[in-house]
């Protein structure tokens, strides 16, 4: 098992566009948890979304922090015509993998072709996404700063065309049987996801509601849907990898915590091996689209 102790995306493991520190992604938990947040995103949104693209011609998608490409292969047989996906991110690994694995096409049968651009997307300016008919990005937002996100947002905005952020986590976590420990647990590791690094303080689970502010600020409508993982006997493999994760960041964050929770994960990997354990990690989705 993996562990990741530093750069841990505010699911409790490396997120998907989580590349703004130096941890190194394992394709293996992008992979173990894609079909959770495929399942979780808003099609509502997707909805709006592809109303305000172009009905002719093509769609030039920027995907900002894509990983291993899970956002394209959930969106782009969403959405009609031709298009042409701009993958970003810092991890020429992950990139490599998501080119590789990429729809080739649209809902109606139009080609989808796909580039690279290796880079942080955190010093990312309008003139990386120049042309785009829609950005989009996935599990990104609450590894940034205030300052970063102010950045990729003015990009955005920038751009004056749709844009939809999904699985941005909010600091709520439902685990049913519950626990009198889950509380602290919970408070301990949404502290963690707001923890100074060296020299950068996260937004953690804040990043969602400052960046609806920072996009309606600048002049785009946002709207928001809750995007919510729901795991349950089916998912005990990313509720198992989850769960060691979130339990890792709270106890780094709060060693006191180590005492206390001497058996708790131990009973909770229990449970979920056993298919006993619900677990709902909520999320919100964002669509911001021009004035």
């Amino acid at each position: 098992m993996v562990r990741f102790m530093t750069g841990l995306g505010a699911d409790g493991r490396p997120s998907e566009g989580a590349t703004l520190a130096p941890v190194r992604l394992a394709p293996s938990w992008l992979a173990l948890r894609e079909p959770a947040d495929a399942a979780a995103r808003s099609t509502e949104l997707v909805a709006a979304a592809r109303r305000r693209l172009t009905a002719d011609g093509l769609s030039v998608v920027h995907d900002l922090g894509c990983g291993t490409g899970s956002m394209g292969r959930w969106l782009a047989p969403q959405l009609s015509g031709s298009q042409h996906w701009v993958l970003h991110d810092r991890d020429a690994d992950l990139l490599e993998v998501a080119a590789l694995d990429f729809p080739v096409l649209s809902a109606e049968g139009a080609p989808v072709t796909v580039e690279t651009r290796q880079g942080d997307v955190t010093r990312i300016d309008p003139t990386d996404v120049a042309g785009a008919s829609l950005v989009t990005a996935s599990a990104l937002l609450d590894m940034m700063t205030a300052e970063e996100l102010e950045r990729v947002v003015v990009t955005c905005a920038a751009a004056r065309c749709p844009v939809l952020v999904t699985l941005s986590v909010v600091g709520r976590v439902g685990l049913a049987p519950s626990d009198p420990l889950d509380e602290r647990v919970t408070a301990a590791f949404n502290a963690h996801q707001r923890r100074t690094t060296q020299g950068r303080s996260l937004l953690g689970p804040d990043a969602a509601a400052a960046a609806a502010d920072a996009l309606a600020r600048v002049g785009l409508d946002v709207q928001a849907r809750a995007s919510l993982w729901r795991l349950g006997r089916a998912d005990s493999a990313l509720t198992t990898e989850w769960l060691v994760g979130w339990v890792d960041a709270a106890l780094e964050q709060e060693p006191d915590l180590v005492a206390a929770t001497a058996d708790y994960l131990p009973r909770r990997l229990e449970d979920a091996a056993a298919g006993r354990l619900e677990v709902t990690v909520h999320h919100v989705d964002l669509l911001a689209v021009p004035r």
